[in-house]
């Protein structure tokens, strides 16, 4: 089943010793693949293989990934002393003390509680080993991502069917109307005539070239044959094995519309007029559907 929603949602995580990981996969309608990461900094490392995995499982849409990640492993640390900074504290102390006459703290303990005096500093680990489980975690959630995904798209096909059945039945109707517009046209050319050139006779002849004049002029058999083959290469698309199909499936809506909208225009007849109607405001829905497709 070819069809895939763009909008999906998939979670999972792993966890070792060294490391715990949860990854959140989620995407909403985009024209184009757009991905983008909330996670460390310290694995921006393994961006561009994320990428590059991600685009084995979405051609199109917004697609966020948030991965919460910890790493368990003891950090070395190192306490910092900034000795420029406890000087100057020494000195403006000394400095307060002169004014007010009163004796400055001597006690080193007292200067190191001053900020930024001592700070802890983290020796900073590389976390290039944790890719095995950060890729299994990001390949289960794509999985649930994917899966959401084809389950949408399915609903959406079932959903394109009776449409298309609906579309394909009007089409039918539509092209039986053309004979009758004709005829009427005919009998309106006559009877308009026939009071015009009362005892003087109408010209069938005239009449004849007049009505075959209209006919070629309003024929849509053309428009009708090109929108039987547009719905026949819907159902054929929503059906195919190769993906993505969203775009493909919005420029045969456009031709459609484009057909449905020529013959609206030419079959000047109330019942044809309705049909055309009702035509459009199904290929609406469907365009509608449609933009969800990847």
């Amino acid at each position: 089943m070819a069809l895939k929603s763009m909008t999906g949602f998939g979670a999972a995580g792993q966890e070792n010793e060294d490391y715990k990981v949860h990854v959140e996969v989620k995407s909403v309608n985009q024209r184009y693949l757009d991905i983008s990461f909330s996670m460390p900094r310290a694995l921006n490392v393994f961006e561009n293989d994320m990428r590059n995995v991600i685009k084995k499982y979405s051609a199109r849409g917004k697609v966020d990934v948030n991965i919460v990640f910890h790493d368990k492993r003891e950090k070395e640390a190192t306490i910092v002393v900034d000795k420029k900074l406890a000087h100057a504290y020494q000195t403006a102390l000394y400095e307060l003390g002169d004014f007010l006459h009163l004796t400055p703290p001597a006690d080193v303990c007292k200067i190191a509680l001053y900020p930024d005096v001592l700070r802890v500093h983290e020796e900073s680990r590389d976390v290039l080993d944790s890719r095995e489980i950060l890729f299994a975690s990001l390949e289960s959630a794509l999985e649930h991502f994917s899966a959401m995904r084809k389950k949408e798209g399915e609903h959406t096909r079932r959903d394109f069917e009776p449409r298309l059945d609906f579309l394909a039945e009007s089409v039918e109707k539509l092209s039986g109307f053309e004979p009758e517009i004709v005829e009427r046209y005919r009998a309106h050319l006559t009877s308009v005539l026939g009071e015009m050139l009362k005892g003087q006779g109408v010209d069938e002849m005239r009449i004849m070239q007049e009505t075959v004049l209209y006919a070629d002029r309003i024929s849509y058999n053309e428009e009708v044959v090109r929108l039987k083959s547009h719905i026949a290469q819907f159902r054929e698309t929503i059906e195919e094995e190769a993906t993505p199909i969203g775009r493909k499936l919005d420029f045969l809506i456009q031709e459609i519309n484009r057909e449905t909208n020529t013959i609206g225009a030419k079959a000047n007849f109330t019942q044809a007029a309705k049909i055309v109607v009702e035509i459009k405001s199904e290929v609406e829905k469907l365009r509608e559907q449609v933009q969800n497709i990847e």
